[in-house]
């Protein structure tokens, strides 16, 4: 029986979650740090418990099914580089967390929150080592492919990938913040361009560059397409997590709605939403938008004045117009790649507005 696309996802997300628990399990043995050292071993333990605290593994499944474009057979290579994805993930996550000053993530402390925590009266040194665990996280992403037992050639260009997929984020964190400081509001091609650099580059167009380079392909030859996809694919993600920032229930979203509006984020929804609203709707919007302490009764009049405006329906139409533009790009690799894999990519961007958390 042909596994179903579903199935084959869960199935992958259970099997790396044994792996990244194996990895971390034995990480301790592999670092040089002296034996008196108690900070090292609580920083693993920190990047452990964050690491395998939920996540949906999506990078690891694109790794895995752009490999399948290729080839139904295994492929050596993919646990290194589906570890190295997440741990550059974990990496951001460790910095986010540190610059928005967020105390939970994925129903637990922060790693910020917990070093806070253990160093109560000293806020430099909890400051000092939530900076130095996410480095030491994106450190371990390019050694577990430079300790993969791959040929070197495949070895030295997984990293590369890695290592660009690492700055282009940082840039993108970098516009992310300028973004909030625009004047005017930026347009929708600045938000877009964020979305690239901050997420599409190391959430999608990463790992499907690892997973064909681990299956023998060339990525290079295909990359105007494949950053095309990967483009169009974390925008209407971004769309998404914008759209469910104010619209979204908070029993599935698992954190309150207005998070972007009390932190003065020009997200998709909120620039929508300062397009759309004038006279008295406007001098609210832009009261709430920036304080941290706007009540729930407020951010339930502002998603009610942007649902009068439609600004909820225009963003969904406009999300699904690029999960459709990526479907047609991913349509496009039949007759070159297999299709079954094929398939999932053309399924993809539309689970991607689909979801509810």
């Amino acid at each position: 029986m042909t596994e179903q696309p579903l199935d084959r996802v869960a199935r992958i997300e259970r099997r790396f979650n044994r792996l990244f628990a194996e990895y971390f399990d034995t990480l301790g043995a592999t670092l040089d740090a002296p034996s008196f050292s108690r900070f090292t071993p609580d920083c693993v333990g920190l990047l452990r418990d964050l690491s395998l605290r939920g996540g949906k593994r999506m990078r690891v499944v694109l790794l895995h099914e752009a490999a399948r474009l290729v080839t139904a057979e295994p492929v050596e290579g993919l646990d290194a580089a589906a570890l190295s994805v997440e741990l550059l993930q974990t990496h951001g996550l460790v910095h986010d967390d540190l610059i928005d000053d967020s105390a939970t993530r994925r129903g637990g402390p922060t790693t910020y929150y917990a070093y806070r925590e253990r160093f109560p009266g000293h806020p430099r040194t909890a400051l000092g080592l939530t900076v130095l665990a996410g480095d030491l996280a994106l450190a371990l992403s390019l050694r577990v492919l430079l300790d993969a037992g791959l040929p070197v050639g495949v070895r030295q260009a997984m990293v590369e990938v890695q290592t660009r997929a690492a700055a282009d984020t940082f840039v993108g964190q970098i516009l992310d913040l300028e973004r909030d400081f625009a004047d005017p509001v930026p347009d929708a091609e600045a938000l877009h361009d964020v979305a690239d650099h901050k997420t599409a580059r190391y959430s999608v167009l990463a790992p499907m560059r690892l997973g064909l380079l681990a299956a023998g392909a060339e990525p290079d030859a295909h990359e105007d397409e494949l950053r095309r996809y990967a483009r169009l694919v974390g925008i209407c993600g971004q769309m998404r997590d914008d759209w469910l920032d104010l619209f979204g229930a908070e029993e599935n979203t698992g954190k309150p709605a207005g998070g972007d509006l009390r932190e003065g984020r020009r997200s998709y929804a909120v620039t929508r939403l300062l397009a759309a609203v004038t006279g008295p709707e406007r001098v609210t919007v832009e009261a709430a938008l920036g304080d941290r302490s706007c009540p729930p009764q407020t951010v339930a009049e502002i998603r009610d004045i942007a649902e009068r405006h439609g600004v909820d329906a225009l963003l969904e139409a406009d999300m699904r117009g690029h999960a459709e533009a990526a479907r047609r790009v991913a349509e496009g690799w039949r007759g070159r790649w297999r299709a079954e894999a094929v398939d999932f990519f053309a399924r993809v961007p539309l689970w991607s507005v689909e979801r509810t958390a």
